[in-house]
C-alpha cells in the first residue's frame, strides 16, 4: 500500500526510548511528525534525529509530536539517544509492521550489494489521523525545517 495525502495514516504501537510506548490512538488531536531512518547512530540517521532535536521547540510549540522509528532494539535508540542527547521520542518497529504499513520498508542498494532496508521517508499526520504530506528518500540537509514549515500550516 502506498500512502499519500489524504490517506488515512496506518495505526501503530510501538515500544520506545525509555521504557515507554508510543500509540497513534493517544495521538489523535496532536499533529504527528512520523520520520523513518535507516539505523540509529549512523551518520545521516544522526544528523538528521540532531535537526529534528533543534527545533523540538518549535514542534511543540506547533502542537506536533516528532517521533524516530527504526528497526534498531529500543536498547540500541536509547544508547543513540543519550550519546546524541536527543530530545524526539525514538520507536523501535523491531518487528516491521509499522515500516511495512507506512511502505518504507524494501530494497536497497549500497556498492552493488542488495539487502532489505528502510527508506528514509517522513510522514506529517494531522490531528484527525490523515497523512497531509509525504517526503520519500528524504535528503537530510534541511529536512527538519521544511517539516516543521509543513506542519505549522495543519
Amino acid at each position: 500500500m502506498t500512502i499519500v495525502p489524504g490517506s488515512p495514516a496506518p495505526a501503530f504501537d510501538m515500544p520506545t526510548d525509555g521504557g515507554a510506548r508510543i500509540n497513534s490512538a493517544d495521538l489523535k488531536g496532536k499533529t504527528v511528525v512520523l520520520y523513518f531512518y535507516p539505523k540509529a547512530d549512523t551518520p545521516g540517521c544522526t544528523t538528521e534525529a540532531q535537526d529534528f532535536t533543534a527545533l523540538a521547540d518549535d514542534f511543540a510549540a506547533a502542537n506536533t509530536v516528532v517521533i524516530g522509528v527504526s528497526r534498531d532494539a529500543v536498547r540500541a535508540l536509547d544508547r543513540f539517544k543519550t550519546k546524541r542527547e536527543l530530545g524526539v521520542v525514538l520507536a523501535s518497529d523491531d518487528e516491521g509492521s509499522v515500516t511495512e504499513a507506512f511502505g518504507v520498508w524494501g530494497e536497497k542498494k549500497l556498492y552493488g550489494r542488495v539487502y532489505m532496508g528502510i527508506e528514509r521517508a517522513t510522514f506529517l499526520i494531522d490531528a484527525t489521523g490523515v497523512v497531509r504530506e509525504t517526503w520519500r528518500k528524504v535528503a537530510v540537509k534541511g529536512h527538519a525545517q521544511a517539516v516543521l514549515d509543513a506542519a505549522r500550516t495543519l
